[in-house]
């Protein structure tokens, strides 16, 4: 599995993201300020949209592509694809 070298920090991301949907339960069972619950339903997005651009960038490069044995070309639409996808889910 490509995430097994970052499994720690991919799962502190994921704690986090956790304690941030947390934070918004809170704030819905406590009948919390709508902007102050907009704004952290907003990190939370973000949040998984970081996770996921992460995790498909080790997929790209671990299973789309060989790395050992792509060409330089190859690499660099590999490249390409993960910088447009991190860019996407900003």
């Amino acid at each position: 599995m490509h995430t097994k070298h970052q499994q720690k920090k991919l799962l502190n991301r994921a704690k986090r993201i956790r304690g941030q949907v947390d934070g918004v339960i809170r704030l819905l069972e406590n009948e919390g300020d709508c902007t102050k619950i907009l704004n952290t339903i907003t990190a939370c997005r973000g949040a998984i949209n970081g996770l996921m651009a992460e995790i498909l960038e080790g997929h790209i490069n671990e299973h789309v592509i060989n790395p050992e044995h792509a060409s330089g070309e190859q690499l660099e639409a590999a490249a390409d694809l993960v910088y447009i996808v991190k860019k996407y889910l900003k």
